[in-house]
């Protein structure tokens, strides 16, 4: 599968309904508290022009502009996330400092220097060319810009279990050591990141995602729902791996916040 190829599935994936019962709207560990605790670690205020990178359906982007209010600006591949998150920024009111458009994070385009911080919530690692979004996020921050990623982390190899392309979706299959996603920012320019571990945020979802997984399958069973082209049983066996691995140390989820030098 080329890079393109894989992007536009996750993309297709992230859009579906299956997501967001199991995910709501808010598609990252923690949710809109760890939204907000990134945005106080980037001291974002009124006057900043902020770009949130794979932004999905707008809720991280609404909440940060109504809590901050500063300027935010969405980036997502995905076209009906983008359409579904205009339309929640105008009904939250917030039009006139939350947009949102269609774009790729290895290849943004905007001006350089055109953002004072941006924001990456739980997507770094799905980008196929880590190195180049690290670049592109730096290219387009104005000096001394602030970056703020949050993302999951493993210490070492995965269990095979934990690989493939559903695996890659869910944000596993990639993950990366915590000091790689560092050095992938101090070389695109970064200074060195400063590093919050917030892992049993992580384990939380995956109790929540096995949680209404159980209740999917019920009432997927009472003919109540229908999921057509859902693999429960794949699904069900990714969310069990991921537990474990969760909880033997193996999968983490870190903020990880750094100035452009």
């Amino acid at each position: 599968m080329t890079p393109t190829e894989l992007k536009s599935c996750c993309a297709a994936v992230y859009e579906s309904d299956f997501v967001r019962m199991l995910l709501g709207d808010s598609f990252h560990p923690g949710g809109l508290g760890l939204t907000q605790r990134l945005g106080e670690l980037l001291a974002l205020a009124p006057g900043q022009r902020v770009l949130d990178v794979a932004s999905g359906k707008g809720e991280s982007a609404i909440f940060l502009a109504r809590e901050f209010g500063c300027e935010i600006v969405g980036v997502d591949f995905g076209r009906d996330n983008v359409a579904r998150a205009t339309a929640q920024a105008e009904k939250a009111g917030l039009s006139h400092l939350v947009t949102f458009q269609q774009g790729d994070a290895e290849r943004l385009d905007f001006p350089d220097a055109a953002f004072d911080a941006v924001i990456c919530e739980c997507a770094f690692c799905t980008f196929p060319d880590k190195p180049t979004a690290a670049r592109e996020f730096a290219r387009i921050l104005r000096k001394p810009g602030r970056i703020g990623l949050s993302d999951l982390t493993r210490p070492g190899p995965l269990p095979r279990d934990l690989e493939g392309l559903l695996a890659w979706i869910a944000c596993i299959a990639d993950a990366r050591p915590v000091a790689e996603y560092a050095a992938y920012l101090e070389a695109a320019g970064f200074a060195t990141p400063v590093i919050e571990p917030h892992d049993e945020a992580l384990a939380q979802m995956a109790r929540d995602i096995q949680g209404k997984l159980m209740g999917i399958e019920l009432m997927v069973s009472l003919n109540k729902l229908d999921l057509p082209g859902t693999d429960l049983t794949q699904a069900k066996q990714l969310a069990r791996a991921a537990s474990e691995a969760i909880r033997a140390g193996l999968l983490g989820y870190s903020i990880l916040t750094a100035s452009c030098s």
